[in-house]
């Protein structure tokens, strides 16, 4: 395994991280336990430290299982975890931006995660309106005074960038964007200003939802559960069609497409790891071998 700083944190993470949305159950599956354990356990083995995980995936489900895999272990992990949405049912979600809801948010986090502190703590998606809270970041920064968090960070949508620009401000140390071989957006502003500033960068759906696994065709049907059932057909049939071109034009021989895919991610030296969802310890072994292709 390779590992980068994830900028100013100091933090130490494998380049390839494990994202756990999945474990919420939105994915078209559900998780026992001794699954996740068995994903962890793997991921631990190859020497992955960072799990990233949120609030709202499942009413702190994905948060419950991975505290219960790793707290026998905690220390060996790096967590990441969000605020600002409240669990509302399958794919429904609610804001919960006032001091008092994130407050009571991280607490239940600390609760599931069976932990005393968090690595990271980021915002979820929020609008500027939301963000722009001065109260909201200062009661944050006192809980890092107090221990209950390591670093603050952001996860946001790709043309947010006014909350890039007041990272700073708000000791902000990490963003999380979503980036992939289908979006390269945040090449344009994002990273120049994160390299600026020493800002850690986590590549989240680094494989576009799976489309870049190159494993879906045109008549793929996803169960209902699947939050990619979502998708409007004009857009799923256009992204199958851009990755069966550049399995045809970029994906050397014989290379497993997710692997090169993950690899695309990590040779842009802003990227400090990418956080793709994994539904088994055979997809864990497959994203960890990227790290050998990386050096």
């Amino acid at each position: 395994m390779q590992y980068r700083t994830l900028g100013k944190t100091g933090l130490r993470v494998s380049v390839i991280g494990l994202g756990t949305w999945q474990f919420g159950g939105e994915w078209g599956k559900n998780f026992e336990q001794v699954e996740v354990n068995q994903i962890l356990g793997t991921a631990r083995d190859l020497g992955i430290n960072l799990i990233d995980t949120a609030e709202c995936y499942g009413d702190h489900l994905s948060e419950t299982l991975i505290g219960r895999a790793i707290q026998h272990n905690r220390k060996d992990w790096i967590l990441a975890t969000k605020f600002g949405h409240a669990f509302e049912g399958h794919l429904k979600r609610g804001g919960a931006w006032s001091v008092k809801e994130v407050l009571k948010q991280l607490d239940q986090s600390l609760k599931a995660l069976k932990t005393d502190y968090i690595d990271l703590y980021q915002s979820h998606s929020a609008s500027d309106e939301f963000f722009n809270q001065d109260a909201l970041w200062s009661a944050l920064q006192e809980q890092v005074k107090a221990g209950k968090i390591r670093h603050l960070g952001n996860s946001i949508s790709n043309d947010l960038l006014h909350q890039i620009d007041e990272s700073e401000k708000w000791g902000i140390e990490a963003v999380q964007v979503i980036y992939n071989r289908l979006d390269r957006k945040p090449e344009e502003a994002i990273f120049p200003y994160a390299k600026a500033k020493n800002i850690g960068v986590l590549a989240r759906v680094p494989l576009a939802s799976g489309y870049l696994t190159g494993k879906y065709k045109a008549d793929t049907a996803f169960p209902k559960e699947d939050v990619r059932a979502s998708h409007k057909e004009e857009f799923r049939i256009q992204r199958i069609r851009q990755v069966e071109e550049i399995h045809k034009t970029e994906v050397p021989q014989g290379v497993d497409m997710a692997q090169w895919a993950l690899n695309w991610c990590l040779k842009n030296p802003q990227i400090s790891a990418v956080i793709p969802g994994c539904k088994n310890a055979a997809q864990v072994k497959s994203n960890a071998k990227t790290a050998d292709q990386s050096r």
